[in-house]
């Protein structure tokens, strides 16, 4: 951060952070970007105005200095959609540190976010999800290592869990309940049921795996070829494998089957609230994008359906 910076603003900073852990359960990686963000936009404002910025500064900002550094932003090739979620975490700052300072932060609260496309989860089929797993399931040269990654898979795809989540398993989850108590972004617990197909492929790779993970509660469930925790990135090349085997488009990652638990219990009737529950979104605007998909699909065999003349 520049050292244009007034010391009581970096530690005004520094109290935001701890409270979006303390009081909000902010995730590490989420709290990092924020740090980033305002780091950013207060490093430009003290360049900008040249003047160190303190607190009740940021009372004195117009809305000239926010067109300023958001036209500065898209000059180095920012993101609409990353401008606004930097815009957000500049407001959600500006309002609790108003709120402490007593002063008027409309100027910057005011600041019009920029427009942007939202990009639509992308789905697999139904059939295109059965068969990725299977053959994940059936890839790998070692039995056991192949039964774990159709286990993670069906996870993903059954269970609508994160891979940090699935991944988060440990020795004392096995064998899988009826419904797992799963802790997701934010620190925030939900509780998933769990479809005996899910259960059944974690089972199958506990009894093959060579190491003894049932006997080891508090050690990672799955697990690499030399026994420690089970990198991300395997998985993300399992099924890329499978992908390019079954010539599925590049969006078929593994994140594309918990989008597509979701797109496809939406499809079969499922209430958007409930969905939003198992997902473990902590807005339902971010499960509604799911019903875009499904309105899409729709428009899709409609066209293919009535071809036009």
């Amino acid at each position: 951060m520049s050292l244009a910076l007034t010391p009581a603003l970096r530690d005004a900073l520094a109290s935001w952070l701890d409270h979006l852990v303390a009081l909000d359960g902010a995730a590490e990686n989420t709290v990092k970007a924020y740090r980033a963000d305002l780091s950013g936009f207060l490093a430009f404002l003290a360049r900008h105005r040249g003047e160190g910025i303190a607190p009740k500064r940021l009372a004195t900002v117009s809305q000239g200095d926010m067109r300023a550094w958001m036209a500065h932003e898209r000059g180095r090739g920012t993101s609409a959609r990353s401008l606004a979620r930097t815009l957000s975490a500049v407001k959600s700052f500006t309002r609790w540190l108003a709120e402490r300072e007593g002063f008027d932060p409309t100027a910057i609260l005011a600041a019009r976010s920029p427009k942007f496309q939202r990009k639509l989860p992308r789905p697999l089929s139904e059939d295109g999800a059965r068969d990725v797993i299977g053959l994940m399931g059936s890839t790998p040269r070692e039995d056991w290592i192949a039964a774990r990654d159709a286990a993670v898979a069906t996870l993903l795809y059954g269970c609508g869990l994160r891979i940090s989540e699935a991944l988060g398993l440990t020795g004392a989850d096995s064998p899988l309940p009826e419904t797992l108590r799963i802790r997701g972004k934010g620190d925030k617990e939900r509780m998933v049921p769990v479809l005996p197909a899910a259960r059944a492929a974690v089972a199958a790779y506990v009894r093959l795996c060579p190491f003894p993970v049932a006997d080891e509660p508090a050690a990672a469930l799955f697990r690499g070829a030399r026994g420690g925790p089970l990198n991300p990135r395997l998985v993300a090349k399992a099924m890329e494998q499978a992908r390019l085997g079954l010539g599925l488009p590049a969006s078929a990652t593994p994140h594309a089957l918990r989008h597509s638990f979701a797109t496809h219990l939406l499809t079969a009737g499922g209430d958007l609230r409930a969905i939003q529950e198992l997902l473990g979104h902590a807005s339902l605007s971010t499960t509604q994008a799911y019903t875009a998909v499904d309105t899409a699909r729709l428009m899709e065999v409609y066209d293919k359906a009535h071809p036009r003349a």
